[in-house]
């Protein structure tokens, strides 16, 4: 019964809700979803690629990676589409956009 009493009063009997109401009412809940999407889902997007397009950017020689496969290496040369890794004995070469993360920069002591 409580439940019930925090809902909306009835219409009076003989009368009809006002459509313009209820079409702004929907329309507001309408925005309101794509508002919540955009802040949840598109933007997070965004500042991930940005921040993944920098770090390919800044790559350079002798930077430690780690390949979205899980290979370790650390950058030989550095291409426009492609880096030279050298992992253990093996040169490897792979596309710039399976680098998932620079462990180490060159020049700087490790932590």
């Amino acid at each position: 019964m409580t439940l019930l009493a925090l809902g909306a009063p009835p219409t009076p009997p003989g009368t009809q809700p006002d459509p313009r109401g209820q079409m702004l009412y929907t329309v507001g809940m309408l925005l309101f979803m794509v508002f919540i999407f955009y802040f949840l889902i598109i933007r997070p997007q965004r500042v991930r690629a940005k921040n993944q397009e920098n770090l390919l950017k800044a790559m350079k020689p002798g930077d430690k990676v780690v390949t979205s496969s899980g290979i370790m290496g650390t950058v030989v040369s550095v291409k426009d589409k492609s880096v030279s890794s050298r992992s253990a004995d093996t040169k490897l070469e792979i596309l710039k956009s399976a680098v998932s993360e620079i462990t180490e920069r060159s020049g700087e002591p490790s932590s």
